[in-house]
C-alpha cells in the first residue's frame, strides 16, 4: 500500500514537473519553405494575438542592398489582414530620411500593395520604460496609436554594432522616431585607424551628420551619431565599431528596452525571416555578401523565444557557437539574456516545424 502510495506521488511529482516545463517553454513554428505561402501556414498558429487594426513592421530596403526580405513574401499576410506597412524614418542621410522619399523607395522596392504609413511623420510618442537600466522614456513613431496589432516581420541577419539584427531590432530601432535611434547609439562611437586608411573618402558623404575630416582621418565625437554608416562603407576596414564590451552591451540593452516597450504597448506577433544572411544590416547600401544558406522562417508569439530559435539555427549552420560573433566580433547574444531578464519571455521553446504536419 505504502508502495502504491509512494508510486502514485512520485508519478504525479513528475508529470506536475513535466508540464512545468512545458508551460515554462515557448512555440516557435517553423518551415524551411520560404515562400508567401508559407509564411500564411505559418500566421495560422500565431493568428490568436491578431486583433483589430494591423500594422506589419517591414523594412523596405536601402537603396543598393538586394539582401532585405521581399515584397512579394509579406503581400499575401497583408492583404488578408488588410494590414499597412508601417516604418519609421532614420537619422542618417539618403531616402530613408524624409516621408516622402521613403515611400517612394519602399514603392521602388516593391512594396505597392498596401498602404504605408511612416510613424514617425505625425510626430514622437513618448512612452514609459518599465524595468530598464538605461532609459525611462522611449520615443516612439506617434503613428503606433493607429494601430491594436504589430506583427513584426524580420530579416534575421548581420549587424555591426548588434551582431544581429532580427526582431528586437526591428521592434526598437525599427520603431523609433530619428531622436530615438540617436539616443539608442549615443556613445557607442566607432574608431579610426590611420595606419590602415588608405585615403578614399567612401567614408565622408555617408556621413549624415558631416563629422568625419581625412588627413588624419578622424571622427567628431560631438556630432557623431554612432549610426555605423561609415563602418559599412570603409574598404578597408580603418573604421571599426567600439572594441569597449561595457559599451556594446549598453547598446544592446538599449535595443531590448525599447522594443520592450513597443511590444507591450500594442498586441504583438513576430516572424524571423532566416534568409540572404548577410553579416551586415539591411540598412547597409554595400552590404556583405551572405555566410551562411537560406534557412527558413519562425514564427511566435514571445519575441524572445523567436531570437533565441533564430540564432541556434544560424550557429547550426555555420557550425559554431556564435556564427555573429565570428563574422562580426560582436555577440548579440546580450540582446536575448537581457530581454529574458526584462520578462519579455523566455529562451526555453519548442521548435516545431510545420513541414512535418503535412
Amino acid at each position: 500500500m505504502i508502495k502504491k502510495i509512494f508510486f502514485s506521488f512520485s508519478l504525479f511529482f513528475y508529470l506536475t514537473i513535466y508540464v512545468h516545463a512545458q508551460t515554462d517553454s515557448a512555440n516557435v513554428y517553423f518551415t524551411r519553405e520560404i515562400s508567401p505561402e508559407a509564411v500564411m501556414k505559418l500566421f495560422s498558429y500565431v493568428q490568436d494575438n491578431v486583433k483589430g487594426k494591423v500594422g506589419i513592421k517591414v523594412h523596405f530596403g536601402e537603396e543598393g542592398n538586394a539582401y532585405f526580405v521581399p515584397a512579394s513574401m509579406v503581400e499575401k499576410l497583408c492583404k488578408s489582414l488588410n494590414a499597412t506597412l508601417i516604418e519609421t524614418n532614420v537619422a542618417y542621410t539618403g531616402k530613408r530620411r524624409n516621408t516622402d522619399t521613403h515611400i517612394q523607395l519602399a514603392k521602388d522596392h516593391g512594396f505597392t500593395f498596401a498602404p504605408i504609413d511612416i510613424l514617425d511623420d505625425a510626430g514622437t510618442l513618448e512612452l514609459d520604460v518599465v524595468g530598464g537600466r538605461n532609459f525611462k522614456k522611449a520615443r516612439i513613431g506617434k503613428n503606433i496609436d493607429n494601430y491594436e496589432t504589430i506583427i513584426y516581420f524580420s530579416h534575421f541577419k548581420g549587424h555591426g554594432s548588434a551582431g544581429f539584427g532580427g526582431c528586437i531590432k526591428n521592434a526598437s530601432m525599427g520603431m523609433a522616431t530619428p531622436e530615438g535611434k540617436k539616443a539608442m547609439h549615443f556613445n557607442d562611437y566607432p574608431t579610426t585607424n590611420n595606419q590602415k586608411c588608405i585615403k578614399c573618402a567612401a567614408c565622408v558623404p555617408q556621413c549624415p551628420a558631416n563629422a568625419i575630416t581625412l588627413n588624419p582621418v578622424m571622427i567628431d565625437r560631438n556630432k557623431c551619431i554612432a549610426c555605423g554608416k561609415c563602418v559599412s562603407v570603409c574598404p578597408v576596414g580603418a573604421i571599426v565599431n567600439a572594441e569597449d564590451l561595457q559599451k556594446k552591451q549598453l547598446f544592446l540593452e538599449r535595443l531590448v528596452e525599447y522594443a520592450k516597450t513597443t511590444t507591450e504597448y500594442k498586441n504583438s506577433v513576430y516572424f524571423n525571416i532566416i534568409i540572404n544572411v548577410s553579416p551586415s544590416c539591411d540598412c547597409s547600401s554595400n552590404p556583405e555578401n551572405p555566410f551562411i544558406r537560406d534557412i527558413g522562417i519562425l514564427a511566435s508569439t514571445d519575441i524572445v523565444a523567436i531570437e533565441a530559435a533564430a540564432h541556434n539555427l544560424v550557429d547550426q549552420a555555420h557550425a559554431c557557437d556564435d556564427a555573429f560573433m565570428k563574422v562580426n566580433s560582436v555577440s548579440g547574444k546580450h540582446q536575448i539574456n537581457y530581454a529574458e531578464t526584462l520578462g519579455m519571455g523566455t529562451k526555453k521553446y519548442r521548435l516545431i516545424s510545420i513541414d512535418e504536419k503535412k
